[in-house]
């Protein structure tokens, strides 16, 4: 067994009508409620945004990418420098990936739609050399120089950048790949998470926590093969990942076939999912926490999150707010959003000022922090039908 001082996972409360839980996820850096959203600082930085303005926004926790990290700047840059927390000036929970979703779908950048359901077709992933049972062959898609990055390796990483949470490190298949490839996949990240597990047991000092990744594609029966796996295993929590199929429907039926059998009382994690419908959605399922680009990506286009919006959200680069004087929202409690009209941050956008895509990745990470204190009230009170309707526009 592997002890998690300094970690717990308390159950607050439960939707009598749904899975929906409340919790309390204590790690070394601080306690967060749960169901909580996690704001993706891929390297090392959430986009636009200092850690001043993440906590202004009322952000909880971050995460960042041991992909990218461990190819610029290094991870052994990042310990000496004292470690991500400190390295990025954040002080509080910090979750970090494995790096294998961005080795099997972000090396050629081709991969990322298919393995989230959106696209069929095959792919392109010229910079992803060889999968073994030992582990992975890549390109840098910096540099051009071969990596082998192994489960040990990917451990080694996470234990350097020093966040509170770890991902195992596994295989993401694509969409379109078969059942039997799907099992031989799922079954190799089951025995590469026993390997993650035993390497981190050599160095672990209380100071880190391992989640372990449900796997099997759109299968049902895999899924419940590789949930029973994680619960079986001495991981703090579970995330829930790989492909999630190709519809909203098939996505759902990936966690109603995961959810079921993976261990009660470890914090569940979706990885890479986050649109405020997604939250309503999955929140009844069980999910405790989520994370996704979406907040910040969106904000670099000139959209943004609105409480009520049809659709959830407006874009400021539309010809109706050229002259729109009303706030993006004051009861936010956000400075930026109370005080900048629409019509001066449609300007920002037109002008291409760096100013514009800063005042709205605020706005709607300040959004969604909002919208999870909501929900998290709304559970005990069995509210979470007429929170979606007031939040969705409905």
């Amino acid at each position: 067994m592997i002890d998690y001082p300094g970690f717990d996972f308390e159950i607050t409360a439960r939707d009598a009508k749904s899975g929906a839980r409340t919790g309390r996820l204590t790690t070394p850096h601080g306690t967060i409620e749960t169901p909580n959203y996690i704001f993706c600082g891929t390297k090392a930085t959430v986009k636009n945004l200092s850690p001043a303005q993440l906590h202004e926004a009322r952000t909880d926790i971050i995460l960042s990418n041991t992909y990218h990290l461990m190819l610029q700047p290094g991870a052994d840059l990042v310990e000496k420098m004292g470690g991500l927390h400190k390295f990025m000036n954040w002080d509080g929970p910090l979750l970090t990936d494995s790096g294998g979703f961005q080795v099997f779908s972000l090396g050629e950048g081709t991969m990322a739609n298919e393995i989230k359901g959106r696209s069929g077709k095959g792919h392109d992933n010229r910079n992803l050399l060889e999968i073994t049972e030992q582990g992975c062959v890549f390109r840098s898609y910096l540099d051009g120089r071969t990596i082998n990055l192994t489960p040990e390796g990917a451990m080694d990483i996470q234990r350097k950048l020093g966040a509170d949470l770890l991902m195992q490190f596994d295989e993401c298949t694509p969409y379109h790949v078969d059942k039997d490839y799907t099992a031989r996949s799922m079954e190799m990240s089951m025995r590469w998470g026993d390997r993650c597990l035993a390497h981190f047991a050599k160095t672990h000092d209380g100071r880190q926590a391992v989640y372990g990744i449900v796997q099997g594609g759109v299968y049902k029966d895999l899924r419940r093969y590789s949930a029973d796996y994680t619960a079986d295993r001495p991981f703090f929590g579970t995330a829930i990942g790989g492909c999630l199929g190709g519809t909203e429907e098939e996505m759902a039926d990936v966690v109603q076939g995961s959810v079921p059998f993976i261990h009660p009382t470890r914090p569940v994690h979706f990885l890479g999912i986050g649109r405020i419908r997604d939250v309503f959605r999955f929140v009844r399922m069980g999910i405790d926490t989520f994370d996704c680009v979406i907040p910040t990506r969106l904000a670099r286009h000139g959209t943004v999150f609105m409480r009520g919006a049809k659709g959830e959200t407006i874009n400021l680069k539309n010809a109706q707010y050229r002259d729109d004087p009303s706030p993006l929202d004051e009861t936010l409690g956000l400075a930026s959003s109370a005080t900048f009209s629409k019509a001066y941050i449609h300007h920002l956008l037109k002008a291409n000022e760096n100013l514009a895509s800063q005042i709205l990745a605020q706005h709607n990470v300040a959004t969604i922090n909002r919208l999870m204190r909501e929900v998290r009230e709304a559970i005990p009170k069995g509210g979470l039908d007429a929170l979606e309707k007031v939040w969705l526009g409905l």
